[in-house]
C-alpha cells in the first residue's frame, strides 16, 4: 500500500508542474542614463520577464548591443541569472560606454545636436537565452528610447 501511494505522489508530483511554458517576456523598460560625465556614460534598462512555471532555469544574454543615435557603441553580455518560478521578475542591463566611441565622422552632426538638446537616442538590440532542463529558447530585444543626459 506505500509503495501505491509513493507512486501515486510521485506521479501526481510530475504531471502537476508545468514545465513546458517559457517565461513570458514582457519587454524592456525603463532605459535611463545611471551616470554622465566627459570620459563615459553609464546606461541601464530593465528586461521585464513573467515565469508561469513551477520550475526556474536561467536567463543570459551573449550578444546585446547598445546603439546611441544609430551608432553601435557597445556589445556586452551579462553573467547567468537564476529565474523565479511563479513570478514576475526583472533583469538589469547596465553598461559603461566611453563618449569617444559615440563620435563617428557620419554623426557627429546628430552627436553634437544631442549634446546641445541633452537627449541620446538609445537602443537595446540583440537575444536573451532562456535554459532549463536542456530545453532552450531565445527572446528578441529591440527597444529605443530617448533619454537625457547631463554632462
Amino acid at each position: 500500500m506505500k509503495r501505491f501511494i509513493l507512486i501515486s505522489a510521485f506521479f501526481s508530483l510530475l504531471f502537476n508542474c508545468t514545465v513546458t511554458e517559457k517565461p513570458e517576456f514582457l519587454g524592456v523598460e525603463n532605459i535611463k542614463v545611471l551616470d554622465s560625465n566627459i570620459k563615459t556614460i553609464t546606461l541601464s534598462a530593465d528586461a521585464k520577464f513573467l515565469n508561469p512555471n513551477d520550475v526556474g532555469g536561467t536567463l543570459k544574454t551573449d550578444d546585446l548591443s547598445v546603439l546611441i543615435n544609430d551608432t553601435e557603441v557597445a556589445r556586452f553580455e551579462t553573467k547567468s541569472f537564476d529565474v523565479p518560478s511563479k513570478k514576475s521578475f526583472t533583469i538589469p542591463l547596465t553598461v559603461t560606454v566611453a563618449t569617444d566611441s559615440i563620435v563617428d565622422k557620419k554623426s557627429i552632426g546628430g552627436l553634437l545636436g544631442s549634446l546641445i538638446s541633452q537627449r541620446l537616442k538609445v537602443q537595446y538590440k540583440g537575444e536573451i537565452d532562456y535554459k532549463v532542463f536542456g530545453y532552450s529558447s531565445s527572446y528578441f530585444v529591440d527597444k529605443t528610447q530617448d533619454v537625457k543626459i547631463k554632462l
